[in-house]
């Protein structure tokens, strides 16, 4: 009797324990409730908008100066980070020894000069008797030939005066073209050698070049920004110098160079700018503001639909009652908009409200006309224009 009651409890507390559990997965079996959520219908508007780029500033002409005779420094002219002029006294050499050379070599040419008017004045002469028949013709020969010696030891003279007046000149070092003289690399009594010391340094400075790279999807814009009339009033291209200082001079789009760079996949684009108050100096590195405007229409989005995850971003799009999660390539920032490059298109429609309690595939469901926010209302709209 004992051993039956045992039993019906056990079979009694097994059922109980078969109907928990059948509830337990009945309640996992069941699917969370929809999100509510207000969507946003996409369209195309016009956008006007800026990009950066990491830019470089870069002189136009750029030249290491260095001695092309030897000697010693005997003179510094001038003042170091001066503006200076084309053909302005820089440097100079001791002259003495080619001071020398070149007198020497002066004297050379009068020389020459004097043998030649002695062998002219024999030709002369022989040919004269040679005419009579009074001397050898052998004679006149040798008188001819001398002549024409004489001539190329006249002409060699005058090389070699040439040759030591070039050297004496090199002596004095001037300014290439108008620019901006660096530190002296040298002092006063430095010994210098022809193409290897390193006096100083000069750069163009007005007008300047700043380089930037270009995507290789974006060379056709760039192309036709380049054949774009320059206006000194364009605001297309704006640096902003370290510390934030806007340039206030605009600059315009010089060219492009002549290929990519096959690491990066891109290439450099250079821009001139003025600079006449030398506030650009090269190697200053900046930011570039490139005016994006009346390039066709743009998909633009509420930024607050927008989920980062590692570098990537993410919208919800509504597919029938569920919100599927899509990549997109995100662009630049306008206000409270952003643009998207890629992956959505016009009347999607995205989420912009309730995306904190979604994943992909969530059940959605739509507040009732009237009930919910402003953002509720774009469901059926388009971006504001």
């Amino acid at each position: 009797m004992k051993f039956e009651m045992y039993w019906t409890s056990l079979s009694f507390m097994g059922f109980i324990s078969l109907a928990s559990c059948g509830g337990k997965k009945d309640a996992q079996n069941t699917p969370p409730p929809a999100v509510s959520v207000n969507v946003y219908t996409v369209q195309e508007a016009k956008a006007v908008f800026y990009e950066d780029f990491p830019a470089t500033v870069t002189a136009l002409n750029q030249v290491e100066i260095r001695p092309q005779v030897s000697g010693y420094i005997t003179g510094i002219f001038l003042k170091e980070g001066q503006h200076i002029k084309k053909g302005q006294k820089l440097y100079s050499i001791d002259q003495q020894q080619y001071e020398a050379a070149y007198q020497q070599s002066l004297a050379n040419v009068n020389v020459a000069k004097a043998n030649l008017e002695k062998m002219q004045q024999d030709v002369d002469r022989y040919t004269e008797l040679a005419k009579q028949d009074a001397i050898a013709k052998q004679t006149l020969d040798h008188a001819l030939a001398d002549l024409q010696s004489s001539k190329m030891q006249l002409e060699a003279a005058k090389a070699n005066t040439t040759s030591v007046g070039t050297n004496l000149r090199y002596t004095t070092i001037r300014a290439p073209f108008d620019g901006t003289i660096g530190i002296s690399q040298v002092k006063m009594g430095t010994a210098v050698l022809p193409g290897q010391t390193l006096l100083n340094t000069i750069s163009s400075d007005d007008p300047i070049a700043v380089d930037f790279a270009v995507d290789d999807k974006q060379i056709s814009r760039f192309e036709q920004l380049q054949r774009k009339k320059a206006d000194k009033k364009d605001s297309t291209f704006t640096l902003i110098l370290p510390g934030g200082m806007k340039y206030p001079f605009p600059g315009h789009i010089s060219f492009l160079d002549r290929a990519l760079d096959p690491q990066t996949g891109t290439i450099t684009a250079r821009l001139i700018f003025p600079n006449q108050s030398n506030i650009l100096r090269p190697g200053l590195t900046c930011n570039l503001h490139v005016k994006n405007a009346g390039i066709g229409n743009s998909i633009l989005i509420p930024f607050k639909a927008v989920i980062e995850q590692m570098g990537e971003y993410f919208v919800f799009v509504v597919d029938s009652s569920k919100a599927i999660q899509r990549k997109i390539s995100a662009g630049a920032k306008i206000n409270d908009k952003v643009i998207v490059n890629d992956g959505l298109k016009v009347n999607d429609q995205i989420v912009v409200d309730g995306i904190q309690k979604l994943h992909d595939g969530s059940l959605i469901t739509f507040p009732a006309p009237g009930a919910g926010t402003d953002s509720a209302k774009n469901r059926t709209g388009g971006i504001n224009k």
